[in-house]
């Protein structure tokens, strides 16, 4: 249950910081939706690796 909680505050925590994000907002859409279908790997994708190179994929 605590693994579960854990998944969804991260989730959270990472769409609003996609949506903070300057880029389109196709690429918005985009970005969030694969986060948010591609669970615990999406979550780990984005933070260790496209969270700095989003800006630079969406221009």
């Amino acid at each position: 249950m605590i693994i579960y909680i854990i998944g969804v505050v991260l989730s959270v925590i990472a769409v609003l910081d996609i949506l903070k994000k300057p880029i389109s907002l196709v690429g918005k859409i985009i970005s969030a939706v694969l986060v948010l279908a591609t669970s615990w790997v999406g979550l780990a994708v984005y933070f260790l690796y496209a969270k700095d190179h989003l800006t630079d994929w969406f221009k």
